[in-house]
């Protein structure tokens, strides 16, 4: 089985569907999968050893050139490939967050339309690349994004294309009309083409379903997992609920994971527990520094019981998760994923969560943690506030979560149902 992988670079900085996709496709390829990850955008940045190729399909340089101006879509290939360096696209992706919003609507729309867009020739490349080199079986896409590039491999390669579903509605329902509206009649067109679409829990495969208008048979589902090697319970044992306990947010610093509400949960909680400090870590990009800032000036009078930081290599972020006594991201969305919530469960903490997206289907699953209502830091401090008091049941629920995550939500279980799928779609073909 010869599977061609297309991932999305996240411009440089760590991200949980690179870091997802990353070790999806080095579980794979044990498996026996023959599997290639082909970057898209910009190279992708794991904390993990990179199973992508070197080269860059639909480089961010070319792709904004080429939906800007028809004089791009003539350029000779070996030009473009200038273009597409990696070391350049790292460069050029720190500036992204100028990037407008009408920017945003016309490159969204212009992926979207694939084969009828201006793109064209990027998706040839492509197209030339897979049928020259590789020869895939079958084609898995990141994200619906990606969309119109599978419809144009689909009938280029007469192979099956797949799509994973990981969150990308978010990003469409903010783009300023009429590029939202364009986009949605473009992605849903594009998707009915493709063979199956794959969903990372029950909840979002019903939600998704209704957003794209296809039926719920159309999307399979295969749980988010994680590698594990290098990640280990925290110590509980002469665990001290007398001495300093720890509180924890590690995500991207923005308004979308909530970082805002788990503060204004700790100065709550303060008075009630003066030995409670909190640790912030994740990525911190220039678009979100003002927000960053202006937490860091409503709560200046606890400044010395918050530590921040921003990103963690493999070994600090694990270092981090462990030093921690509960954790919590409390994201106003319904995040399909919760990866970093897996990640602190693998390190024996337990974890505070809303009460939508993925979270509900992995705390059912693992007893890890508890949940709350979306958007209500009254209940949000509550809930942490009922793990400081009772230490056995921090403890308790903190193992739980670590021994359900190697059993559930381990890399190797997410590669098998992705390999199940894969049979099953080119079983079907063969019939």
């Amino acid at each position: 089985m010869k599977v061609a992988y297309l991932a999305a670079g996240a411009a440089g900085m760590y991200c949980g569907s690179c870091i997802r996709d990353n070790t999806l496709a080095r579980e794979l390829k044990k498996q026996g999968v023959d599997l290639v990850l082909v970057p898209t955008y910009t190279p992708m940045r794991t904390d993990e050893k990179s199973e992508a190729e070197a080269r860059v399909f639909f480089g961010g340089i070319n792709v904004y050139l080429q939906a800007k101006s028809s004089l791009f879509r003539r350029t000779p290939w070996a030009l473009d490939r200038l273009l597409d360096r990696p070391g350049l696209l790292n460069w050029v992706s720190r500036f992204s967050s100028s990037t407008s919003a009408k920017d945003l609507g016309d490159l969204t729309v212009s992926m979207l339309e694939g084969e009828q867009g201006p793109l064209y020739k990027e998706l040839q490349k492509l197209v030339v690349w897979l049928r020259d080199d590789f020869k895939p079986d079958l084609v898995h896409l990141t994200n619906s994004m990606l969309a119109g590039i599978g419809v144009g491999i689909r009938k280029a390669l007469d192979v099956p294309v797949i799509c994973s579903l990981q969150g990308e509605e978010i990003f469409l329902d903010a783009l300023i009309e009429p590029y939202r509206a364009r986009a949605m009649k473009a992605l849903r067109a594009q998707v009915a083409q493709l063979d199956r679409l794959v969903a990372t829990c029950d909840a979002y495969r019903d939600e998704m379903s209704a957003y794209l208008q296809v039926a719920p048979a159309q999307i399979a589902v295969a749980r988010l997992g994680i590698g594990l090697d290098d990640f280990a319970p925290r110590s509980w044992d002469g665990f001290d609920a007398s001495k300093s306990r720890t509180l924890g947010f590690f995500a991207r610093q923005c308004p979308e994971k909530g970082l805002d509400q788990l503060l204004h949960a700790f100065q709550i909680l303060a008075p009630q527990f003066p030995n409670l400090r909190l640790r912030v870590a994740g990525y911190l990009g220039e678009g979100d520094r003002a927000y960053v800032e202006e937490l860091k000036k409503e709560s200046a009078d606890l400044a010395h019981r918050i530590e921040w930081l921003e990103e963690l290599d493999r070994a600090e972020k694990i270092a981090f998760l462990q030093s921690l006594d509960v954790f919590s991201v409390p994201a106003p969305y319904r995040d399909p994923k919760g990866l970093t919530i897996l990640e602190a469960m693998a390190c024996g903490v337990p974890v505070v969560q809303p009460n939508h997206g993925a979270y509900v289907e992995i705390i059912e699953h693992t007893n890890g943690g508890r949940l709350f209502p979306p958007n209500k830091v009254d209940a949000l401090a509550a809930v942490i506030a009922s793990y400081l008091r009772d230490p056995k049941v921090m403890r308790r629920d903190g193992l739980a979560g670590a021994e359900a995550v190697v059993n559930h939500y381990s890399d190797r279980a997410m590669a098998d149902q992705t390999h199940q799928i894969y049979r099953r779609i080119l079983g079907a073909r063969r019939d």
